[in-house]
């Protein structure tokens, strides 16, 4: 009788325990089930039209270039502005020593002086033979003799004035103006350096026009062939949109700071070859520059806007994985549940990644915490807007 009380005893005591032990883990069952899904950032496939850039690295020329030289062998008397400004056409730059050029210009004077008394002679003589041999007063081959003489006077007459001539020319340029209106650079000599011969120097400076200016950069045999295509595509569709606009290449000129200048240009030299060592072709471009900005020798990047993608898919870079050359992204469906889907791409636009399959306009794409998801998990997709770090083109 004790024992089968104390089993009662025991029933008794365990029953509740195991049911309240029963009811705790149900629940917690229960909370377990309605844990929501995870919010998940996600941004929409963008469709707009996207233009299409190449950059190439190029080097700012001026409109004109013109060396300054020294002309002839002196040494150097004055210089006649500042360094670094603007000059104008026919403002004098430099003057060298004239007194050398001075004296030869003094000695040809003296030698067509002397020059002409001696024509001025042998005209005499051949006037007063000429009567006299018609008298047979004098032979014949006198007055021949002095006709040689007056003919061979003459000559040296113009000899002499020639040589005049190039004396003053070499005066002249000891006095050196400038050509056009630009502006000036350093000079590569000083009052008294000695010009004109090397290795001092010869060439004393360079005036730059800069209204504006001309930007040189290469293609690659490769990259010609796709720009020449991708423009004349976009010739045939300019004409066939009826938009002449659409055979002219669009040009940018990003500078070394990253900036872009406010002005674009225009190809206007295609180089007739592709040079053989390199294997590149020599392009130059135009640019308007008038606020003087630019100047030669800059280095820039020429963007050119080579096509228009007609309604292209875009999606932030940072949404792509990337995995032995297959590029993926994590697609949200109606249902909310996440799949992987392989894309292919196109090149990048910016911060962006230009898609041309495996996505629809609109699709929900993981963003961020990529490393939280997977494919077959549900989220709660939070649409956010991708700010990019570029400005719009």
């Amino acid at each position: 009788m004790i024992r089968k009380n104390r089993w009662h005893f025991i029933a008794t005591m365990i029953i509740p325990v195991l049911w309240v032990s029963i009811t705790l883990i149900s629940c917690k069952e229960k909370k377990a089930v309605e844990i929501p899904p995870p919010e998940i950032p996600v941004v929409k496939v963008l469709q707009q039209d996207v233009p299409i850039f190449k950059e190439f690295v190029g080097q700012v020329y001026g409109e004109k270039d013109i060396p300054i030289r020294a002309r002839v062998e002196g040494f150097l008397e004055g210089i006649h502005f500042l360094e670094g400004l603007t000059v104008t056409k026919g403002q004098l730059l430099y003057t060298i020593d004239p007194q050398p050029f001075e004296a030869k210009v003094n000695a040809q004077q003296s030698r067509v002086a002397e020059a002409e008394t001696m024509l001025v002679k042998a005209k005499s003589d051949l006037d007063r033979y000429k009567p006299l041999a018609e008298l047979n007063a004098v032979s014949q081959s006198d007055l021949d003799a002095a006709q040689a003489q007056y003919d061979a006077e003459m000559s040296s007459v113009a000899a002499a004035k020639a040589n005049l001539l190039s004396a003053q020319i070499e005066l002249g340029y000891t006095r050196i103006f400038s050509p056009i209106n630009g502006v000036i650079g350093r000079t590569q000599a000083r009052v008294g350096d000695f010009v004109g011969r090397e290795p001092n120097p010869v060439i004393l400076n360079t005036v730059s026009k800069t209204d504006n200016v001309y930007v040189l950069f290469y293609l690659t045999e490769s990259e010609y062939l796709y720009l020449s295509r991708e423009l004349s595509r976009e010739i045939r569709d300019g004409i066939q949109d009826g938009n002449i606009e659409g055979e002219k290449a669009r040009l940018q000129l990003i500078l070394s700071d990253g900036s872009v200048y406010e002005h674009t240009g225009t190809v206007d030299f295609i180089d007739r070859s592709i040079d053989a060592t390199t294997g590149s072709i020599l392009i130059q471009a135009t640019f308007p520059n008038p606020d003087f900005l630019l100047r030669p020798g800059l280095y820039a990047k020429v963007k050119v806007d080579v096509r228009t993608v007609k309604n292209g898919l875009l999606i932030p870079q940072r949404c792509v994985m990337e995995l032995q050359g297959q590029y993926s992204v994590y697609v949200v469906n109606e249902s909310n549940i996440v799949e992987s889907r392989q894309i292919t791409t196109g090149p990048t636009i910016d911060d962006y990644w230009l898609i041309t399959g495996g996505l629809k306009p609109e699709e929900k794409i993981v963003i961020d915490g990529l490393q939280k998801v997977k494919s077959g998990i549900e989220i709660t997709p939070v649409v956010t807007e991708f700010k990019s770090q570029f400005a719009p083109q």
